[in-house]
């Protein structure tokens, strides 16, 4: 089910608990559409599972989504959780198997491949490739199906600076196709700088709310080592250490 164009989407003041152990306590925040909001905060906070809520994978045990229920997501792991038996081509075409018009789906998928620079290992499969590659193709096949709502955990962690710029220049890339909106977890302070329009910063668990900064800088204008996106940096480790 397609999102209404003038359905928000809030959640309001979800807590989470999974035994006596509390990881969310009373989390409100608003997600822009057509925008990219990134959850930073501390490994094991929570965030995940602030994610897997707004997603309905998991309960919440108390609070309210509204909009998500009646959204359609696709999602982005660390692990890129490809399926090693079958072609890069038809990774993603698996994850745009539920769309009825078979034409669309082929013309698409080919499209966010060779958008990830894969239009020349299409036939390849994962175990083929290398590990970046397995991650651009784990982003294309995320963006390739119509979402309302594009979620990704952690998707540029544990890979060197390179690597991890060349896949954020990559989601650059594809979210400017569509303008998907996209809601990422991370805990690194320079990867939400470096993409995100709104950062939601989180407490260490359980998870609170600390602040939310908007980002005005163009992302264009965010590259790394630059004066604006060093400011930048100040004022949000400013904002989490306060």
């Amino acid at each position: 089910m397609s999102l209404a164009t003038d359905q928000p989407l809030k959640a309001e003041a979800i807590s989470k608990s999974f035994g006596p152990r509390q990881v969310l306590a009373g989390i409100s925040a608003d997600f822009p559409r057509s925008s990219v909001t990134a959850i930073l905060g501390p490994s094991g906070c929570g965030k995940t599972s602030f994610l897997n809520i707004l997603a309905g994978l998991i309960p919440a045990d108390s609070g309210r989504l509204t909009g998500f229920p009646k959204a359609s997501f696709s999602y982005s792991f660390q692990d890129p959780r490809l399926l090693s038996w079958l072609s890069c081509l038809d990774n993603v075409l698996f994850a745009l198997s539920g769309l009825e018009d078979r034409k669309t789906c082929g013309e698409r998928a080919l499209r966010f491949i060779a958008a990830a620079g894969l239009e020349a290992y299409s036939a390849f499969k994962p175990p083929q490739l290398s590990g970046g590659m397995r991650r651009r193709l784990s982003l294309a096949r995320a963006f390739s199906y119509p979402s309302d709502v594009l979620l990704l955990d952690e998707a540029f962690a544990s890979v060197d600076l390179k690597l991890r710029i060349e896949l954020m220049d990559l989601f650059s890339l594809l979210w400017r196709e569509e303008k998907r909106t996209t809601i990422f977890v991370t805990h690194d302070v320079q990867d939400a700088l470096y993409l995100a329009d709104r950062i939601l910063v989180f407490s260490s668990r359980p998870a609170r709310l600390l602040d939310a900064l908007g980002i005005d800088t163009p992302r264009e204008d965010r590259s790394y080592g630059s004066k604006a996106f060093s400011e930048l940096e100040e004022l949000l480790y400013r904002k989490i250490l306060s």
